[in-house]
């Protein structure tokens, strides 16, 4: 904390308790995706690629820089990633027709089938974890 920011006011054992809870119902959330990836075939980071692919709302295709801001990675590192799910057969990549440059990516038949999949599960976990989840938000907004 630097000089000129405000102190933040203390918060209770019972607001420190409901943020502990949160990460850790968070937590168990992402060991379940993990496992749940894993079980379909794919690593983990695939998937979170695949559906931040899927869930581009943008009016351009989505890109190799889309997906390395999505997933907070470095370009090369989207690149990588990006080639081995072309070559796991989970995305197609075709130059734009509109900037050479650029690389636009799409997501396989097989692998809208596997994110419908893996969406499903994630779903009904979330549906579980929602009223753990707004508990544990409720005594640190109080």
């Amino acid at each position: 904390m630097s000089a000129d920011e405000p102190e933040a006011e203390p918060l209770s054992p019972e607001q420190y308790a409901a943020l502990a809870e949160f990460r850790y119902r968070l937590r168990r959330f992402l060991a379940f995706s993990e496992v749940a990836a894993a079980r379909a075939g794919i690593p983990p980071q695939q998937h979170q690629a695949l559906l931040a692919l899927a869930g581009h709302a943008g009016r351009a295709p989505p890109t190799v820089g889309l997906l390395a801001e999505q997933l907070l990675i470095a370009p090369h590192s989207a690149a990588e990633l990006v080639a081995r799910m072309v070559e796991a057969g989970l995305l197609t990549k075709v130059r734009s027709t509109e900037d050479r440059r650029r690389s636009e990516l799409a997501l396989t038949p097989r692998a809208e089938a596997l994110l419908r999949t893996l969406t499903a599960a994630h779903l009904e976990e979330l549906r579980g974890l929602a009223p753990a989840l707004a508990g544990a938000l409720t005594p640190a907004a109080s």
